[in-house]
């Protein structure tokens, strides 16, 4: 499998979690693909090398965490569940459902899915 930088469009490399995050031992028998020239990178599913998104840099990284941090606890609380809490937030986005992942979103997307979710749950 290949998996190109969105940023540089080199080749991005397979690495463990252990040296991406050696400070994570948690992560440590997880496997990124990862861009050495631009530092970007993006976690695989478990168990294999598919990525869970597109590489990202770390402003980009950053939105995407602040993006599932009030997104999730929309299907982690038990009154939704988590394909259905996605399925809501596509309608919002306008986008498919199958299209629907943080891990593929742009910076935009990102603060859109903060925007929704807020006027959603306030």
């Amino acid at each position: 499998m290949e998996v190109q930088c969105t940023y540089c469009g080199e080749d991005a490399r397979l690495i463990s979690g252990a040296e991406l995050y050696p400070h994570r031992p948690d992560l440590c028998f997880r496997s990124f693909w990862r861009c050495e020239t631009c530092d970007a990178h993006v976690g695989c599913h478990p168990g294999g090398n598919e990525p869970l998104g597109v590489l990202a840099n770390s402003e980009l990284r950053k939105a995407r965490s602040i993006a599932h941090s009030v997104f999730d606890p929309l299907w982690r609380n038990g009154k939704m569940k988590r394909r259905d809490a996605y399925y809501w937030l596509s309608r919002q986005l306008g986008i498919r459902w199958r299209d629907c992942h943080i891990g593929m979103f742009d910076q935009a997307q990102c603060e859109r899915v903060v925007e929704i979710v807020s006027l959603a749950t306030n």
